[in-house]
């Protein structure tokens, strides 16, 4: 065992100046030093910082350590402890109640079946290219491209009528706190009324059902009303939050690398490779949480049964012990490891849709238009680093 530092670190949140791809140096700096650091809490609670690839994955993957929000304290922001887990929050839920909900959705979420959701996909990401053709250059790439496929995608995929489609997007921004991960913010967001209009749709579906997934899991007799609205809700809100940052800041650094970019367009099969070199480049859902259950010897510590551990998966990404030339972005990487989709108990259920639609729309957008460039590149905005998504909040492109 080694000896505890009585110092606690807080969480390292600064970016480099001009590298708005990189994580805060501070990171790179603590996980030199140790994989696990003591770390004091926005709200003064003191637990653990884990930055090395091997301890965030071991944490990711041990039963011992908790999700649940009204366990373990928040990394980013003054908000302590939360709520329990709402009915159908099976992001925040731990085994046993968790593995019935993975049990019961993980068929309707096969690699299989959501390939097949391809060319709805490619119908959507076409539609959004001709929508940019029309209104001319330059656009606001989040609002016409990068958060209408992911929103159109999911509720093609639950089932919600074309007319109702755009009564989510106030709800599911890029400018606001990170759904997954807050859902506290839930009331802001407009949860309640979106659990609201879930619950009518399936019960409607109940007595009519149609070829899409919320007809699927009102007729299979698994999940209460209750569990059903939330259910939806959250998927919609997980599925668009993370896809959309991961596609505006996906092209943002495809065209600040330009041999990057120019290799993706000689090369259209590197798609799949492009994809996951930007899921660890990026890291868009940057940071975890998890509160140990009992005591566990840890990366030569013992984390306390209560105390949280921060877990930094943006430096788990970059961790030089597990990736060669892990600053560098290069989309022929051979892929594997990453946690940008999470691992372990808690791996994201939605990744495979996620990786269609990311690997349908970046070289569909490039394709379309091959002289795409920034407007106004030293300008553009980050978000927050408090959001547990990052990202840009606007990206102005023309060609």
């Amino acid at each position: 065992m080694t000896e505890t530092p009585m110092a606690p670190q807080h969480l390292p949140a600064a970016r480099p100046a001009g590298c708005p791809f990189d994580p805060p140096a501070g990171l790179a700096r603590l996980r030199e030093r140790s994989a696990l650091t003591r770390m004091e809490f926005p709200d003064g609670h003191h637990g653990w910082l884990a930055t090395g690839y091997s301890v965030v994955r071991a944490v990711l993957a041990d039963p011992r350590f908790s999700h649940r929000n009204d366990r373990r304290h928040w990394p980013l922001a003054d908000i302590g402890q939360g709520l329990p887990p709402i009915p159908g929050d099976m992001l925040h839920l731990d085994r046993p109640e968790h593995t019935r909900y993975r049990r019961l959705l993980a068929s309707r979420f096969t690699m299989r079946r959501m390939r097949r959701f391809t060319d709805v996909i490619t119908e959507i990401v076409a539609a959004r290219l001709d929508a940019m053709r029309h209104r001319g250059g330059p656009v606001e790439l989040v609002e016409v491209f990068a958060r209408p496929i992911p929103m159109l995608s999911v509720c093609e995929l639950l089932g919600v009528p074309p007319e109702d489609r755009d009564r989510f997007t106030p709800h599911v921004r890029p400018d606001r706190g990170g759904a997954e991960e807050l859902p506290t913010t839930f009331v802001d967001m407009g949860f309640t009324a979106m659990q609201d209009y879930f619950r009518d749709l399936a019960a409607t579906r109940r007595t009519t059902p149609a070829d899409d997934l919320l007809s699927d899991l009102a007729t299979s007799g698994d999940f209460p009303d209750d569990e059903l609205a939330g259910l939806a809700a959250i998927m919609l809100l997980a599925g668009v939050e993370s896809t959309t940052s991961m596609l505006s800041l996906g092209v943002f650094a495809l065209l600040t690398h330009p041999d990057q970019l120019t290799a993706l367009r000689a090369r259209p099969e590197l798609a799949d490779r492009a994809v996951e070199e930007l899921m660890r480049y990026l890291s868009v859902v940057h940071t975890g949480a998890r509160a140990a259950l009992v005591d566990v010897e840890l990366a030569g510590q013992v984390v306390k049964a209560g105390e949280t551990v921060a877990l930094s998966l943006q430096s788990a990404n970059r961790d030089p012990a597990r990736f060669d030339a892990p600053d560098e972005l290069d989309i022929g990487r051979v892929p594997g490891g990453h946690l940008g989709f999470g691992s372990g108990i808690h791996p994201c259920l939605g990744k495979e849709l996620a990786r269609i639609e990311m690997r349908v729309a970046f070289p569909a957008l490039f394709d379309r238009f091959p002289t795409l460039r920034l407007v106004d590149p030293e300008d553009i905005e980050m978000r927050d680093p408090s959001d547990n998504v990052y990202g840009v909040r606007q990206l102005h492109v023309t060609w």
